[in-house]
């Protein structure tokens, strides 16, 4: 009796010892700011969908954003909407260049980009993710207003807050109808602590109030790649451009 309570006790203090202590989490803001180094970036892909009655495909980007120290430095985005021309919008600094997708037919003969102070992510950034991972104001907010269990980050933050801490969001929906829409967002996260997915929802009325947009939700799916990989995001031939965005 007393070596089976003995090897029994020699056993439960092997597993203790055996079993590998969970590892906690690591600070996905801090493992942001590991990334934000010049001439670095990260890779995304987005489908944007209206759910009411059923699901509609609005439109769905592709892009890239090139770091510096701060956060977003440059950014190249293309916007495919139905059976339109890809839109393609190419913003560095304050500065965005766009092409094809509504101004296809419009730019003066021998013009293909338009060049405006405007919305980074073009026309489609109305329709983009809302949540940007790449802005270290922007996580910390989501964070600290939402829980994270695991390698999942879940909350709701509204518009107003998000225009406080996010230069993405704010300047790619300039114009919003409802300052008070509340979004709802998961964030998925890699053992690194990095940004995988972003989910994002909202009431669809809370850009354009529009009466087919009552009682039906905006949702967002991205998924980022290649966080600290290598990008390099230039302006367009400059004999290519225009500041005449035509009538």
């Amino acid at each position: 009796m007393k070596k089976t309570i003995t090897a029994l006790a020699a056993g439960c203090a092997f597993l203790a010892t055996a079993t590998p202590a969970q590892a906690a989490p690591k600070d996905p803001v801090r493992a942001l700011k590991s990334k934000l180094v010049s001439g670095h970036g990260v890779r995304f892909t987005e489908t944007t969908t209206l759910v009411g009655d059923g699901k509609v495909k609005l439109q769905s980007r592709k892009g890239t954003f090139q770091f510096d120290a701060k956060g977003i430095a440059a950014s190249d985005i293309t916007n495919k909407t139905g059976p339109a021309e890809p839109e393609r919008a190419i913003s560095i600094g304050k500065v965005t260049y766009t092409s094809g997708g509504i101004w296809e037919e419009r730019l003066p003969a021998g013009k293909t980009w338009l060049k405006s102070g405007g919305m980074p992510g073009g026309a489609g950034g109305f329709y983009g993710q809302v949540i940007n991972p790449a802005e270290p104001k922007t996580l910390a907010t989501l964070i600290k207003k939402g829980k994270l269990r695991g390698s999942t980050l879940t909350g709701q933050i509204t518009f107003k807050e998000l225009e406080k801490v996010s230069r993405w969001f704010d300047a790619s929906i300039p114009l919003r109808m409802h300052d008070d829409t509340k979004v709802a967002y998961t964030l998925t996260l890699t053992s690194a602590g990095l940004v995988s997915r972003v989910k994002s929802s909202y009431a669809a009325t809370g850009v354009f109030d529009k009466s087919g947009f009552d009682g039906k939700t905006i949702t967002i799916d991205s998924r980022f790649t290649g966080w600290g990989a290598k990008v390099s995001i230039k302006a367009p031939d400059p004999d290519t451009v225009t500041t005449d965005a035509g009538s």
